[in-house]
């Protein structure tokens, strides 16, 4: 991300935040009022984007990713069959996570 794109998703979310109405000129000025320069087409594409989507469903939607891509177990031709199901619930098998160690396994806590 650019300097361009974070200052001016900081101006639209200040903007935003304080329920002002969000357009290419008060971003420009958020901006230049925290001495960032940016590129002139930053500000209104920020206010465009503002215009067509709802601020809070971004905000809210910002951590969501797409999830993973499925693995597919492909069986072999022929007398495959027995091979696939016996590799399938291999990969089922969840791994153990190790145990974090906590304060009290080291004889001393943060707050004592």
């Amino acid at each position: 991300m650019s300097v361009g794109e974070q200052a001016c998703s900081l101006a639209l979310l200040i903007l935003h935040d304080e329920g002002i109405p969000v357009t290419a000129e008060k971003i420009s000025t958020i901006v230049k009022s925290s001495n960032v320069s940016v590129e002139s087409y930053w500000p209104s594409l920020f206010a465009k984007l503002a215009e067509k989507r709802n601020i809070e469903d971004l905000i809210m939607n910002a951590g969501s990713g797409g999830g993973g891509a499925p693995v597919a177990v492909s069986a072999q031709a022929g007398g495959g069959g027995a091979a696939a199901a016996s590799a399938a619930p291999a990969a089922e098998e969840k791994k153990e996570e190790p145990k974090e160690e906590s304060d009290e396994d080291m004889g001393f806590s943060l707050f004592d």
